[in-house]
C-alpha cells in the first residue's frame, strides 16, 4: 500500500513516499523554501514517487500535516494534499506537524514567525499531551522545568529553549506513513483536512468602504 505524505508546514517544503508493505522501500525529498511550497511541493513528490519507480496512479492514500504552520505555506500544503486525493479517487488522513519531531519526554517547538513557536508536549511513551499552542520563546522556557526541547524553534532560540545543532535536520515527512497506517490500512473515512492555524493570517483583509 503506497502512500504518498506531504508537509509544509515548517521552512522545508517535503514531501515522502512510503510503501507500508515494505519498510525499505521508503523516498523522502525535502527542499528547504519557506515562501515556496505551492512551487516546489508537487515536483518533489513526483521525484519521491520517481525513486521508488512509481506514479501517482500507484498511490493508495495521501497522508498531510495539518501543521500548525505560518498561513499561506501550511495552506499550500493542505490545498495540495487535498486536490491530490480528491483527483485520484483515494483517501486523504492528517496528522499534527509536529508529531513529526515526536520523541519520549520531549517538548516540540516550530517557529511561528512573529518571534512566537507553536509547541506541544509529549510523554514518556511519546504521545502528545499538551499543544498544540503557540506561545513567545521566553515564556515557555518559563514553562519548561528542565524539559528537553527539540524541533526547528529550539534551534531557532536556543539561547532561551536549549536546542541543539541536531534540530538543523530536515523535517522527517516520511514519519506521516506511521501517524495514519491504523487509518489507512483499516480503510477508514477520509478526513476533512483543516489546517492548524492557531492565529489568524499576517495579511489584513482590506476594509470596506461605503460609497
Amino acid at each position: 500500500m503506497l502512500l504518498l505524505c506531504l508537509d509544509t508546514a515548517t521552512a522545508d517544503v517535503a514531501a515522502a513516499a512510503v510503501d507500508l508493505d515494505d519498510p525499505d522501500r521508503i523516498a523522502a525529498r525535502t527542499r528547504r523554501e519557506p515562501r515556496g511550497a505551492g512551487e516546489h511541493l508537487m515536483p518533489l513528490a513526483l521525484a519521491a514517487l520517481d525513486a521508488l519507480g512509481a506514479r501517482l496512479t500507484d498511490v493508495a492514500a495521501v497522508a498531510v500535516g495539518l501543521g500548525p504552520g505560518p498561513f499561506t505555506g501550511l495552506r499550500a500544503g493542505v490545498v495540495t494534499g487535498a486536490v491530490l486525493a480528491r483527483t485520484l479517487g483515494v483517501p486523504a488522513y492528517g496528522a499534527c506537524s509536529l508529531d513529526l519531531f515526536a520523541e519520549p519526554d520531549v517538548l516540540v517547538a516550530s517557529d511561528a514567525r512573529r518571534r512566537e513557536v507553536y509547541w506541544a508536549r509529549y510523554d514518556r511513551s511519546g504521545a502528545r499531551v499538551q499543544g498544540p499552542a503557540v506561545d513567545r520563546p521566553a515564556v515557555l522556557a518559563a514553562r519548561l522545568a528542565g524539559q528537553r526541547v527539540v524541533g526547528p524553534g529550539a534551534l531557532l532560540y536556543a539561547d532561551l529553549l536549549g536546542g541543539s545543532d541536531a534540530d538543523d535536520r530536515p523535517i522527517p515527512v516520511e514519519r506521516l506513513a506511521s501517524l495514519v497506517a491504523g487509518r489507512a490500512r483499516g480503510g477508514a473515512p477520509a478526513d476533512v483536512l483543516v489546517p492548524l492555524y492557531l492565529r489568524r493570517p499576517d495579511a489584513a483583509e482590506p476594509a470596506v468602504t461605503r460609497s
